[in-house]
This record gives structure tokens, sequence and C-alpha cells, in this order.
């Protein structure tokens, strides 16, 4: 029976974009989009909302007039990556199409995309954050004093934003340190994390969710390859690395609902091999576009560290 595949396209598509959220250490920011607009392409509009405070009530003329403004901020998703994959029709028949083309597909995107995705997302965060002066400099973690470090940081937003649920993005190196602190099991507790659909045990401490980050996604600043051929020798290959002048993040603490994550798996085209005029192959083609906003508002809520 032939495969339809615009419908394995729509499908597939929608499995690539719930798997981002599932799988990055950053997906939980995705659950924060639910505010936003988006009708295809490359564009959003995110609310803003204001509204004035309270004033004294009178007796003969009753309320103080107030003022409640809802604008919608139109944002550009910045981030527009993709790839393309051949697989020769002597390897894969049409019935093996469609297990195969899934695999491939979601090997992708857990070792290339998601990885890339949550780089971007935290080095936006500590950029946007150390221009706002929302950042702590020149901690080189040390077992003796990081218990202490993370409660003043943690306690820094409680001051300002009232005891409001939290997260703690960790880098892995770090949160082993931490974990050889002495006085760490006497405070540590572990509790539920949900990511999209899905819902792990994680460490907590004070009641706040660690979430231990792979070390080479926290740094302040990325070079994203664009996969042609330059002078890098790994630039057809794609990808990103750290910037030469990029700074270790020890850890990002932020309310939850304060990063506006979006992802979206814009098109996923199938050509199959009388279809492709290249090759006598499948042909696969994947197009992602991603962003993250925090609002101006916004940065009373965070703290990011970095050595």
């Amino acid at each position: 029976m032939p495969i339809n595949t615009l419908e394995f396209a729509k499908i597939t598509q929608t499995q690539l974009d719930r798997q981002v959220v599932a799988e990055a250490t950053s997906g939980w920011m995705e659950l924060n989009s639910s505010r936003v607009k988006y009708s295809g392409g490359n564009e959003v509009k995110i609310p803003k909302l204001s509204m004035d405070g309270l004033g004294n009530y009178d007796r003969d003329n009753g309320f103080v007039q107030g003022s409640v403004t809802l604008e919608w901020e139109t944002k550009k998703l910045t981030q527009d990556r993709g790839r393309t994959f051949q697989l020769d029709a002597m390897d894969v028949d049409e019935t093996a199409f469609v297990a195969t083309a899934a695999s491939v597909m979601g090997e992708f995107q857990r070792t290339r995309v998601i990885p890339e995705i949550d780089a971007y997302r935290y080095s936006s965060i500590a950029t946007q954050a150390i221009d706002k002066g929302k950042a702590t400099e020149s901690y080189t973690p040390d077992a003796s004093d990081i218990l202490t470090k993370l409660r003043e940081d943690i306690y820094k937003i409680y001051d300002v934003a009232g005891e409001i649920p939290l997260v703690l993005s960790m880098s892995m190196q770090v949160a082993a340190i931490l974990e050889g602190s002495k006085e760490i099991a006497k405070v540590l507790d572990t509790g539920d994390f949900k990511r999209g659909d899905v819902s792990t045990k994680v460490r907590t401490l004070d009641g706040v969710p660690i979430i231990k980050v792979p070390s080479a996604r926290m740094q302040t600043k990325f070079v994203f390859y664009d996969g042609k051929t330059s002078g890098e020798p790994d630039q057809t290959k794609g990808g990103f690395k750290a910037d030469e002048s990029a700074k270790a993040i020890n850890w990002i603490i932020q309310a939850r609902d304060t990063a506006i994550a979006v992802s979206k798996t814009d098109k996923i085209r199938i050509f199959d091999p009388n279809t492709n005029q290249k090759a006598d192959a499948w042909k696969l083609d994947y197009r992602k576009y991603h962003d993250l906003w925090i609002l101006d508002n916004q940065f009373d809520r965070i703290i990011v560290n970095t050595q």
C-alpha cells in the first residue's frame, strides 16, 4: 500500500515537537508559550499586560478608576535551522521506510537538535541577565561554600518577588560538587518535575527543583555553524560549539514562568525515490524555528551564576 507521505510528515512533525519538550533539559520553558500566539512561519505574538495599583476607597465616590493595558508584541524566531537527509532506495524499501525515517529523525533530533536548542536557551538567558545586571560572576564552585552561595541566590529572588515557584538549572560538573558537600544530605530532598507529558523525580533544594544540564550546554556564548564549507574543520557537519570568549555557567535560577521558549518543527517534507530528482533515494527535509524571550519586567526573577 503506497505511503501517504503528507500524513506521515504531519504526524512526525507533531511527535518531534513533543520530543523537544519532553527530552530537552530546558523543555519545561516551552510550557510558558501557551501565552504566545503562533500562526506559522517565523513570527509569534507575546502578550504584555500592565495595570495600575491600589488606590484609596472613597465612601462617597466609591472606587478609584484604574486601567488595564494588554498589548501584543511581535517577535521573530531568530533561529532558523534545517537539514536534509537521503535514504537510498536500495537500503530502504517502501515497507521499511516509515520505521526507518521515524528512527532517523528521532535520533537526529535527540543527538543534534535538542542539545543545540538547550545551548541556545541557556546562553540567551545568561546574556540577557548579564546585560540587566542579574548575574553573579567569578565564582569557582567549592563544596565548602556552594550551599551558601546557592541559597544566597535563591533568596535574592524571594526577597524581591516573594516565595514564587523557581527552577534551578545546574551544570553537571557543578552538581557533582554540590553532591560532595558535607551538609547537602541534610537539605536535599526529591520531588516530581514535569516536562510536557513526562514527569520525573529530581533533587530539590528548599523546594526548588534542580535540573542537571550537561556542562557543554551551559556556556554564555556559542557559535552556531551554518553547515556549509568554510575554514572551520567541522563546519560542514553543522551544529555548535562554545565561543572562545564564553564563560561557564554554574547555575541559572529563575521563576518557572519567566522565560518564554518556543520551538516549532516548521516543516517536514518527504519525497519518495520517484519524486526525488537528485538521487534514487527517499529525501527528508527538516526545518526548525526556535527562540527564547524574557519580558523586561521579569528580570528580578532571574539570577545567573557564572565562573
